[in-house]
């Protein structure tokens, strides 16, 4: 008797990732290839999380603790603790209104100019990637990022900042409070991504893209913490409202008013506290009135929206000439 081996053997199952999130196609190489990058983005996010936290949980208390502690001496003293508060508020917020300096940088260099300078670029091109859908997902992956990772600062520097008022020395119309305390910051950072992609594009090698990039982001934040404040029409006090000022209001001009109606920069009854020395000041010096061009604190959000929507702006017309630049480069292939 014979016996009959069956020697079909069953198909093998393909391997699942039951529960993982695979991502295929260019997003995917696109995330592979620049991995470092997300790293240190990641590691830059979880540091500067991290170094607020313990500016308000740590240096925080210990300054809080402190101003108690002088606050019942009769000569007062001096609070090193809230120094040390002061310097890493600070910190941490440069670190987080200027990381689209490195961002710039980063993208000159490393998202659109290094491929185009060793070819890859292309050679993806000519395999079924079309330049545009190339360009689309090499702005949408790290755009992202961006978004989602300065969302995170501004909500816990805004949190922190607001919740240290009595600790803090710096106003809302200072440069980092300025930027970090509303989405400003997220739009400096996707500027800095555009202005890099099309800088690559411009140059075709990483190192002048870099440079240009860097330095075109760092005029236009320079130039805007500059000029914010004509963004929006300043408020104007006259009389006693106008020497008597509230400290969280931005000062723009000050000065007093002549017989003739001319403005002056003379800023010698300011500093009177009674009505009558008031009084008597104006008439000494002839003048008839004072005056004083302010922000006041509830102006920030139409300053800081403005100075967004104006970043928005430019962002918008980089990718615009990102995209008009690639197609020229490719003969119009789409």
């Amino acid at each position: 008797m014979t016996t009959t081996v069956d020697t079909t053997t069953a198909p093998t199952a393909a391997p699942t990732t039951r529960g993982r999130l695979r991502l295929h196609g260019l997003t995917a190489t696109v995330l592979r290839l620049h991995r470092p990058a997300l790293l240190v983005w990641c590691a830059y996010l979880l540091l500067m999380v991290g170094g607020m936290l313990w500016v308000h949980h740590v240096s925080g208390a210990q300054a809080r603790a402190a101003q108690d502690t002088c606050r019942g001496q009769a000569g007062g003293c001096i609070d090193f603790d809230m120094f040390a508060f002061e310097e890493g508020m600070s910190l941490v917020g440069t670190f987080v209104a200027y990381a689209s300096y490195a961002v710039a940088a980063w993208a000159g260099a490393s998202l659109t100019g290094r491929e185009l300078e060793s070819g890859t670029a292309r050679l993806a091109w000519t395999q079924s990637v079309t330049p545009t859908r190339w360009l689309t997902v090499k702005l949408a992956v790290p755009a992202v990022a961006l978004t989602v990772g300065t969302t995170v600062l501004m909500l816990v520097y805004r949190w922190i900042w607001s919740a240290n008022e009595g600790l803090r020395s710096d106003e809302w119309y200072y440069s980092d409070p300025f930027v970090n305390r509303g989405p400003a910051v997220v739009a400096y950072a996707l500027c800095a991504l555009a202005v890099g992609a099309l800088a690559g594009l411009a140059l075709k090698r990483a190192l002048p893209a870099l440079g240009t990039a860097l330095a075109f982001i760092v005029c236009l934040h320079l130039y805007l913490d500059e000029r914010s404040d004509t963004l929006w029409p300043a408020k104007t006090l006259t009389g006693t409202a106008a020497s008597r000022l509230p400290m969280s209001a931005e000062q723009l001009d000050l000065g007093a008013v002549t017989g003739s109606g001319a403005r002056i920069n003379d800023l010698t009854c300011f500093d009177v506290d009674t009505d009558a020395g008031y009084a008597r000041c104006m008439a000494d010096n002839g003048f008839t009135d004072l005056y004083a061009e302010v922000h006041p604190q509830s102006h920030f959000w139409p300053l800081h929206l403005m100075t967004t929507g104006l970043v928005l702006t430019v962002t918008a017309l980089l990718v615009l000439a990102s995209f008009h630049l690639l197609r020229r480069r490719t003969g119009g292939t789409s």
